[in-house]
């Protein structure tokens, strides 16, 4: 599967933007051989289970310019990076407490000339900074993210979603959201994406 899936989904980017996505096969997949952030039976779907999946919070909401987000738990740099690719006005800030993950990060930011991101090899807990939204793929049960999170919303609100968490989450979410479950809305990514992959797939959004 190739980075053509993108702009199948996302048809208006701009030439740089359709050169970054392009460039992130090969780079993942050196990094990968180096340091082990994707599943090795995932790279090869690299642009439909991490790239697009993360450009599924981008069908729930266009950040405006100047947008302060929080990635917790980046990983290899999902969902921020590709976000990142999509809303070059907008500033990304990714945090994992693995450092070496957060190299990867440094590493493919640098090569594809992201200037919206900077990273930090922290814990959620650690970080003071206030954010309009923080976003995440799934890193712990959601009551527990909430807790790491809940100090970091920035006061002041200028998008179309009111500030809050956007989350990246699959299957049946009741049991696990418990009393956050009637105050989120969950968006499903199925009605976006027509791949198998996004049939139980969901952005959960929850105003902090």
């Amino acid at each position: 599967m190739t980075s053509q899936i993108i702009s199948t989904y996302f048809p208006h980017l701009s030439t740089l933007q359709l050169k970054q996505f392009a460039q992130l096969q090969a780079l993942y997949e050196f990094w990968n051989a180096q340091i082990n952030v994707i599943s090795r039976k995932d790279i090869d779907l690299l642009y439909e289970r991490h790239v697009l999946h993360s450009l599924g919070i981008a069908k729930v909401i266009q950040f405006k310019p100047n947008t302060q987000i929080l990635d917790v738990g980046c990983g290899g740099g999902f969902p921020g990076i590709p976000l990142a690719i999509l809303f070059p006005e907008t500033q990304f800030h990714l945090i994992d407490s693995i450092g070496k993950k957060i190299k990867v990060v440094q590493e493919v930011s640098a090569a594809l000339g992201l200037k919206n991101v900077s990273t930090q090899h922290e814990r959620a807990e650690k970080i003071n900074a206030k954010f309009h939204f923080i976003i995440s793929r799934a890193v712990t049960e959601f009551p527990e993210f909430v807790k790491w999170v809940q100090q970091k919303k920035h006061p002041q609100q200028f998008n179309d979603l009111p500030n809050g968490i956007l989350y990246l989450k699959g299957g049946n979410l009741q049991n696990e959201f418990g009393h956050y479950y009637e105050k989120a809305t969950f968006y499903e990514l199925a009605s976006y994406f027509k791949e198998p992959f996004f049939e139980t797939k969901k952005v959960v959004h929850y105003a902090l």
